[in-house]
């Protein structure tokens, strides 16, 4: 899903190619499957730079980030900024915005999305 309603052509475009670098990743992620309160977009340099990859965050309590213009804006103008060529974008929320090991300990569930402790981030499916 996009976090825009209309994204330009020239995303649009750069959403159809296969290759090209730099590329960006965007990838929503909420307490829940309903509402994404972070956007992270990565960008990838090159193929033989993956260790060097650009990261930036936005965050929204209140609206989900996936329709808020301002946010929308904003990633808009990174990608443009780091001249991408390439876009990928998760069409679904991808499990939590808490991030383990800095928002609650390494090999835990984040005791503030339940929703997520027993979940397959790319299914949706509960796992045992």
């Amino acid at each position: 899903m996009l976090p825009i309603s209309k994204p330009p052509y020239w995303l649009e475009k750069k959403m159809r190619r296969k290759t090209g670098y730099p590329a960006a990743t965007i990838a929503c992620y909420g307490p829940d499957d309903k509402f994404a309160s972070k956007i992270v977009v990565g960008i990838v340099p090159s193929e033989k730079e993956e260790d060097d990859i650009l990261v930036q965050k936005w965050f929204s309590e209140e609206k989900d980030v996936r329709s808020d213009t301002e946010i929308a804006r904003q990633v808009l103008e990174y990608i443009a900024e780091h001249n991408v060529r390439r876009v990928i974008i998760v069409d679904r929320i991808i499990g939590c915005p808490h991030e383990e090991g800095i928002d609650y300990p390494k090999g835990e569930k984040c005791p503030l999305c339940p929703f997520w402790a027993n979940r397959d981030r790319w299914t949706g499916e509960i796992i045992e």
